[in-house]
């Protein structure tokens, strides 16, 4: 298993499901601050057409092309769906973010094989770590 860091730093395009379009929520400004650092960040949201000018999909399944990682801001009860959905679509990483800890859902993954991260801010590893996808 890689570490918070190793993942991080190979990572080039994020899922991020339960992305929010409302900006004064973490599930908005981590993301954002993600974007701005030079990933290629995929919200999901079913609700929205949009976030931060990138189009939403509605769900894994509907991402055209691989992902690096999938961020999950939702509540721990639906991390164990959306893991397995990220193992559907052969996603190498999943990351709950800070707050979100869920033992079956790391039992799925695993099981898989796929690295996995919970509790844990994607935006406080990048910082601390001093990583930036720009030139």
């Amino acid at each position: 298993m890689r570490s918070a860091q190793q993942i991080l730093a190979e990572a080039n395009v994020i899922a991020v499901v339960g992305a929010s379009r409302d900006p004064m929520k973490p599930s908005h400004t981590v993301p954002l601050q993600m974007l701005r650092h030079g990933w290629r960040i995929i919200p999901v949201n079913p609700f929205v057409d949009e976030i931060f000018g990138v189009r939403t999909v509605p769900s894994l399944a509907a991402i055209d092309g691989p992902v690096d990682m999938v961020n999950v801001f939702r509540p721990a009860r639906d991390a164990v769906e959306v893991v397995r959905q990220a193992v559907a679509i052969k996603a190498p990483a999943v990351w709950l973010q800070s707050g979100i800890v869920s033992a079956e859902a790391r039992r799925i993954a695993e099981e898989a094989g796929i690295d996995y991260v919970e509790d844990r801010c994607l935006a406080v590893e990048r910082a601390s770590g001093q990583l930036s996808k720009l030139a």
